[in-house]
């Protein structure tokens, strides 16, 4: 039986310019701008349409804002890593590789854990996502958004955690074979851990500052 071989799975494609797999990716999180998009608009609306007194700042809702920062600097530092991980590989480095794919997924595991930490404690204080501001039966929808946004954008991390541990276990058996190949998967890969990392970037504020 002959083998099943897609076209344009390592050259760019004459009419995209792109590989087929990062054609796929940046399809993907076109989706993936619309559904982070629609709730960004729903915060616009709700924000708007809330008298003042039933809509806190970050802080007055009991956010950390110097625990946010340190998540955003988890994330952007795992960025980082992402990069040279994918780098290494275009410099035959596959030692290097593993170690900054790790790092990758270690700061992704410190910001999940300390967002688990940040969840525990307002599960602590009474305030889940149905509560209100700034007595808990207020009419205010911060803590429903807060919890929306936060632990939508957690399962992403999570999953890009998942994706990029198995690169880094099983995947990795491609770099013998077809290296250019599975420097692909990980660029893939990348571009969803920035995106994941950009909707932080804009969460931050959003939740924590304004």
């Amino acid at each position: 039986m002959s083998e099943l071989v897609l076209p344009y799975r390592v050259e760019p494609h004459p009419m995209t310019g792109v590989t087929s797999g990062k054609l796929g990716i940046w399809l993907f999180l076109a989706s993936e701008v619309m559904l982070f998009g629609s709730l960004f608009s729903a915060y616009v609306l709700l924000r708007v349409g809330s008298p003042p007194e039933f809509w806190p700042s970050g802080v007055e809702a009991g956010l950390s804002v110097p625990i946010g920062t340190f998540n955003t600097l988890v994330l952007i530092g795992s960025s980082v890593t992402m990069v040279m991980s994918w780098a290494s590989l275009k410099m035959g480095n596959l030692g290097a590789f593993k170690r900054y794919l790790g790092t990758t997924c270690g700061l992704g595991t410190v910001f999940l854990v300390v967002k688990g930490f940040e969840y525990s404690a307002k599960f602590s204080h009474g305030i889940f996502p149905a509560v209100g501001w700034p007595e808990l039966t207020d009419p205010s929808m911060f803590y429903g958004l807060y919890f929306t946004f936060t632990g939508l954008h957690a399962l992403h991390v999570l999953l890009g955690i998942l994706a990029n541990l198995w690169l880094l276990i099983w995947g990795i058996a491609l770099w013998e074979t077809d290296p250019e190949r599975f420097a692909g998967r990980i660029e893939i890969s990348g571009l969803y851990w920035h995106f994941v990392d950009l909707v932080w970037i804009f969460l931050f504020p959003v939740l924590y500052l304004l």
